[in-house]
């Protein structure tokens, strides 16, 4: 990411708040959680749930031709280095910072957790949905844990790290500002983030869609879910991945206990 294209998380010079968004402090703080998701996959084994986002992006190096388990893992943590390389960032950062980008992602989780509390109220009266998706009766609880973490991780590589920069640079190149690019893409984003967590059934232009992963279509889950990927992208673009991931996966976490 150029100098030109930086969000706005890039853009202090110093202190916790610089460096807590820096992509090598996220690589140091979302490892934990690619870890655990990755080896709480191959030792539940069949009673494992693949975050979708790993299954999508699994698909695609498939279809490229790399086939090789690890790849995926690797080439996220790549992108976080490509990312730190391109900005000219200093390869260092002090490790208390990770505390505070702990304490910032429950507390964002926590806030999540209220806000979709609100929401559901508003809309069902029923419970907070989960931005990963429900998890089947009679999952195993470790199973939905490390499901949870994978969506933290995962999701939030494809949905902001991949797709939120290359929708803004896309409608910087049609001539939108930077900052009215970056706001499009947050949302246009968001919407497919919320998309993806549904089945959908519909003829377009004489085209027929259908998925047959996700939950039924519901305009509360639906609502909650666009509000949420908006949350992240504001997350993603002020405070980095690192926090966005971690805000991601506590509140998903936190779920299990409501």
């Amino acid at each position: 990411m150029s100098a030109k294209t930086e969000t706005p998380a890039a853009t202090a010079k110093s202190g916790y708040w610089y460096e807590s968004a820096q992509p090598l402090a996220s690589l140091a703080f979302a490892a934990p959680l690619l870890l655990s998701y990755e080896i709480g996959v191959l030792v539940l084994g069949p009673q494992a749930i693949r975050n979708a986002a790993d299954v999508w992006l699994r698909r695609l190096l498939d279809l490229l031709g790399f086939t090789q388990y690890f790849l995926l893992p690797i080439a996220a943590c790549g992108l976080l280095l490509a990312w730190h390389h391109l900005g000219r960032q200093p390869w260092r950062f002090r490790w208390t910072v990770l505390y505070g980008m702990l304490i910032e992602s429950l507390a964002f989780g926590f806030l999540l957790v209220l806000a979709a509390g609100w929401q559901s109220r508003l809309f069902t009266g029923g419970h907070p949905a989960c931005a990963a998706g429900e998890a089947e009766g009679g999952t195993p609880l470790a199973a939905t844990v490390i499901a949870y973490l994978g969506a933290g991780i995962y999701e939030e590589v494809l949905f902001r790290l991949m797709l939120l920069p290359a929708a803004a640079w896309g409608c910087r190149m049609s001539g939108l500002s930077w900052r009215a690019s970056w706001v499009t893409g947050a949302v246009a984003t968001s919407l497919l983030f919320a998309v993806a967590h549904h089945q959908l059934d519909f003829t377009l232009l004489g085209w027929h869609f259908a998925t047959e992963l996700g939950e039924v279509f519901a305009w509360s889950s639906f609502a909650f879910r666009l509000l949420a990927g908006m949350a992240f992208s504001t997350l993603f673009l002020f405070r980095g991945f690192g926090v966005t991931a971690g805000t991601h996966a506590a509140y998903d976490l936190f779920t299990l206990l409501v």
